[in-house]
């Protein structure tokens, strides 16, 4: 099982800015778009807030069959969820079986939809 100083060197090897926000809790990248890790044993948490969940009901609907559109067509690792009134994509990696190359497929992936699912989420971002 991957531990938690595994996941250290990991993050070390992402080549990435990291911090490490708790103990077992790290936040990769920049502002925007910031991925949260979070070693929950056995599991491993990966996290980033894409956008508020519209106050219009009307918005909602679309943004919602869009976000289940791409959790079908386009997402590798990981769905987009609701949390707290926020939009996320979220993934859950086993910690048994995880090795570095899974790792780094996860936050490939998580990053990659982020940067491509941009401009069809930007309509429904909150002025």
């Amino acid at each position: 099982m991957a531990t938690r100083e595994d996941i250290e060197s990991f993050l070390l090897r992402v080549e990435q800015s990291v911090e490490e926000v708790e103990p077992g809790m790290w936040v990769l990248g920049a502002d925007s778009g910031r991925l949260v890790i979070h070693y929950s044993a056995p599991h491993l948490l990966l996290r980033v807030k894409v956008l508020d969940v519209p106050k219009e009901d009307d918005r909602c609907i679309g943004l919602f069959r869009r976000l289940l559109e791409l959790n079908a067509e386009d997402l590798v690792h990981g769905a987009y969820a609701i949390e707290e009134g926020d939009i996320i994509l979220t993934d859950t990696l086993e910690l048994e079986n995880l090795d570095f190359s899974e790792f780094q497929a996860t936050i490939d992936s998580i990053q990659l939809a982020i940067a491509s699912h941009f401009e069809t989420l930007a309509a429904y971002r909150e002025c």
